[in-house]
């Protein structure tokens, strides 16, 4: 059985969906999952993307032991497009997936993840895909196929719209609390009692510790957006802050991009789970894109990473 796999590759967990192509259409044969990846260059960076390539496409092939991947199309965070990172990261999954030909044509494409999630939820046409996870980031695409992207250059430079700032804004915002320039208030010990922390020189020993990272700030956003829909004004004033910011970036793109009434696609567990700060990016846009319409996506990156692979066997790199 000859197979296309596109995986989704994000910092939490890495999914890999088959399929083949019966009559222009995909008809999905296996799943599987992984672990999340991080940035190539960061410490472990190689290893944990070979990890999730590997551990997800292998779960999906358990059902398929004769079957053989003929290309493979990976969504992953961190990539950018049109860098030796992407070139890397393409050698690497072939590798782990061993795929290869005699023609020397290439037949991986690794990609950032929110390209393969714009093509999953808004397969052809214009619009723009909002990603509101751990990370942000927004891309768009016009009707002559050109793309503008927006926001996502890491939680060290711009993670301003995501769960990952929620939660460190709520963060910060209990230390002002236990150093007395601000009131206390319960969202500082449920916050705290989440992390295991009694005090604020415990706060600033976890944070540092190697195995805190951006998941567990993005963990604590539910209790901030939960503290905003009680009426707490610090917390609502977070929540408005990293709204307008993701707000911004959509935008942004609908401008670069000459598209006045946008379909806008959200995609990501701070815009699917947290209710109260949909609510507030959805109230953003209708102020600065009066026009702009809600979109549902209709498929996701799994599904727009595997017509990103049945491209390359159609017209291979």
């Amino acid at each position: 059985m000859r197979l296309l796999a596109g995986f989704d590759a994000g910092q939490t967990h890495t999914r890999c969906r088959l399929s083949v192509v019966e009559n222009g259409l995909h008809q999905p044969v296996g799943e599987g999952e992984g672990p999340g990846v991080s940035h190539l260059d960061t410490p472990q960076g190689t290893q944990r993307f070979l990890e999730a390539i590997s551990t997800s496409g292998q779960q999906a092939l358990r059902n398929h032991s004769d079957g053989v991947i003929q290309a493979a199309a990976v969504g992953a965070s961190g990539i950018e497009h049109g860098t030796a990172l992407q070139q890397r990261a393409e050698r690497l999954v072939g590798e782990a997936l061993a795929i290869g030909d005699d023609t020397g044509l290439t037949k991986v494409l690794v990609t950032g993840d929110e390209r393969t999630a714009l093509r999953g939820a808004i397969p052809e046409g214009a619009g723009i895909l909002a990603i509101s996870g751990t990370g942000m980031i927004v891309l768009g695409r016009d009707e002559n196929g050109h793309e503008h992207r927006c926001g996502g250059w890491g939680w060290l430079l711009d993670g301003a719209g995501s769960a990952f700032d929620l939660g460190h804004q709520g963060l910060q915002l209990t230390l002002r609390m236990a150093d007395g320039r601000l009131p206390d208030h319960p969202l500082r010990l449920q916050i705290w009692n989440q992390m295991g922390c009694d005090s604020h020189a415990e706060v600033k020993a976890r944070v540092v510790q190697h195995n805190f990272g951006t998941a567990d700030f993005a963990a604590l956003a539910p209790l901030v957006v939960e503290a905003a829909a009680q009426g707490y004004s610090g917390a609502e004033e977070i929540v408005q802050r990293s709204a307008a910011a993701l707000s911004s970036c959509i935008s942004t793109v609908a401008q670069q991009l000459s598209l006045p009434s946008p379909v806008v696609v959200c995609h990501g567990g701070a815009i699917t789970h947290l209710p109260e700060f949909r609510t507030t990016v959805q109230q953003a846009i209708r102020q600065s894109i009066p026009e702009a319409r809600w979109g549902k996506a209709k498929g996701d990156a799994c599904d727009g990473a595997l017509l990103m692979a049945e491209a390359l066997t159609l017209r291979p790199r």
